[in-house]
């Protein structure tokens, strides 16, 4: 079944499904922010078929989010490594984690994130780039932005 495309839609986070909504692709990107980098460990590591993995990997290539970096030359094989577009979405694949964490695993998280300097399992917490302030959804008011090309991306406001 072919998937509406989002490309007209004027909203980042449709621009961001865009690219990564497809459900294959998060979780490369997972497995590549944890150091995979081989076609084969991909495959093994998701049980993903060889066709659906060769797709997805070319288009992370063609989006920016990985490069194909030449390891072997007879034959030529090649790793797929993120590019600063795509370790960006770390964010992105950490929040998820946080979620299915806390909403989807009743035996415990499956993978802890244990910060390398200090040792402690951590979490990513939103705060405000200016005053550093923790932030709620209910902490934030959506404005039109310089991209906006009409008022409609803004929710009506209830009284």
């Amino acid at each position: 079944m072919r998937r509406t495309s989002f490309e007209d839609m004027n909203c980042s986070i449709a621009q961001c499904l865009e690219v990564v909504g497809e459900w294959w692709t998060l979780l490369i990107v997972r497995d590549a922010l944890f150091g995979i980098t081989r076609f084969d460990d991909f495959r093994s590591r998701l049980g993903i078929a060889r066709n659906v993995l060769t797709q997805r990997l070319e288009y992370l290539v063609a989006q920016g989010i990985m490069d194909r970096v030449p390891y072997q030359d007879n034959p030529v094989r090649y790793d797929y490594k993120l590019t600063d577009r795509g370790r960006s979405l770390w964010a992105v694949v950490n929040a998820m984690r946080q979620w299915g964490d806390t909403w989807a695993a009743p035996d415990g998280p499956p993978i802890e994130a244990v910060h390398k300097t200090c040792g402690h399992t951590m979490t990513v917490q939103p705060v405000c780039s200016e005053c550093g302030e923790h932030l709620r959804g209910r902490d934030i008011q959506p404005i039109l932005g310089p991209g906006a090309r009409n008022a409609d991306l803004l929710p009506a406001r209830s009284e």
